[in-house]
C-alpha cells in the first residue's frame, strides 16, 4: 500500500511539473481565424517552440516573443515590443543583440504550411527574469516578412500577421485573440 501511495505522489508531481513547464499557444491571424499552434517546452538550454501553422504566404517570416499577453487584431500592436529583459539590441546576427524574444525565421511552404522546431535560448517557463510567464505572460507574434537579423527595432520584418498568447495561467490560453470587437466581446463572457 505504501509503495502505491509513493508511486501516486511521483506521478502527480510529474504531472504538476509538466503543467508548469509547457504551454500550447493557439495562433490567430488578423481576421481571428486560428491558423495553428505553438507548443512550448522547457529544456535545459531554453524554451523549445514547435510550430504547426497553415494559411501563411509562402516564404520566410519573422517570429518573435513579445512583451505582453495581448493579441488584439488586426494589427496586434497590443503585444508590445519584443521580449527584451536584458535591454539588448534586436537581431540574432547583431553584435550587441539579441532580444531574448528573437527567434530564427520560419518558412511557409508553397501551400502556406509551417512545421518547425525552434529554440529560444536562455528563456524559461519557470520563475525568473527571463521567464516567458513573467507577470501575466507574453505573446508569440509572426510577421509578414523575413527578419533581417540586425535592423532596429524589429528586423524590417513588416506587419504583424498572427499572434498567440503565452499565458502565465494555463486557463488564460483559452481566450481567443481576434479583432478588437470580437476580442472584447469574448472577454465579457
Amino acid at each position: 500500500m505504501r509503495v502505491l501511495f509513493i508511486a501516486l505522489l511521483l506521478i502527480l508531481g510529474a504531472c504538476q511539473a509538466d503543467e508548469e513547464t509547457t504551454r500550447t499557444v493557439e495562433m490567430y491571424n488578423s481576421t481571428g481565424d486560428m491558423i495553428g499552434t505553438a507548443k512550448l517546452s522547457e529544456r535545459p538550454e531554453g524554451v523549445q517552440v514547435k510550430l504547426k501553422l497553415e494559411g501563411l504566404a509562402p516564404g520566410f517570416h519573422g517570429i518573435h516573443v513579445h512583451e505582453y499577453p495581448e493579441c488584439e487584431g488586426p494589427d496586434f500592436v497590443s503585444a508590445g515590443s519584443h521580449f527584451n529583459p536584458d535591454g539588448k539590441e534586436h537581431g540574432l546576427m547583431h553584435p550587441k543583440g539579441a532580444h531574448l524574444g528573437d527567434l530564427p525565421n520560419i518558412e511557409a511552404d508553397s501551400g502556406g504550411l509551417v512545421k518547425a522546431e525552434l529554440m529560444l535560448a536562455g528563456a524559461t517557463l519557470k520563475e525568473g527574469k527571463k521567464s516567458l510567464l513573467k507577470e501575466e505572460g507574453t505573446s508569440l507574434v509572426i510577421h509578414e516578412n523575413m527578419d533581417d537579423g540586425v535592423s532596429q527595432p524589429g528586423g524590417n520584418s513588416g506587419a504583424r500577421i498572427a499572434c498567440g498568447i503565452i499565458p502565465k495561467d494555463k486557463d488564460a490560453a483559452k481566450k481567443t485573440p481576434t479583432d478588437p470587437t470580437k476580442f472584447n466581446e469574448k472577454q465579457k463572457e
